[in-house]
């Protein structure tokens, strides 16, 4: 199987965060991100333009120094039907997925696989950064 169109290339990662409000001071007050999506009070979404960056708020017991605060990383998508195409082409590679595609709340189309490390990985139409 031909590997679909190159990916418009990593511009997510999602960092599981202890103190939210804290986190989202750095990023957006110190190093001048803005908030792009607050779709509830654990989680927030930051972009500087063309990139994404999700916090989430840790579940209770986290401990960075055993739990992983990288939640996953995220490669751009140009359209929502060539996240089917890369699911397929994955899925006849042989990689292990999280999940299938779906549609999210705010019109993002993507799915969950593996790395050969065990790290997430999201290939993801994202509406607002697609096109730059």
């Amino acid at each position: 199987m031909k590997r679909p169109d190159p990916t418009l290339g990593m511009r997510h990662v999602a960092l599981h965060c202890r103190d939210l409000a804290a986190s989202e001071y750095f990023y957006v007050d110190l190093m001048g991100m803005a908030v792009e999506w607050r779709p509830d009070p654990d989680n927030v979404y930051l972009t500087s333009g063309n990139d994404n960056l999700a916090l989430h708020r840790a579940a209770p017991g986290f401990d960075p120094g055993t739990d992983q605060q990288l939640d996953h990383i995220g490669f751009f998508i140009a359209t929502p039907e060539a996240v089917d195409e890369w699911y397929a082409f994955l899925d006849a590679n042989g990689v292990e997925f999280k999940s299938a595609p779906r549609t999210h709340r705010d019109g993002a189309r993507s799915f969950y696989c593996k790395d050969p490390e065990g790290v997430s990985v999201q290939v993801i139409y994202h509406p607002p950064i697609a096109s730059s």
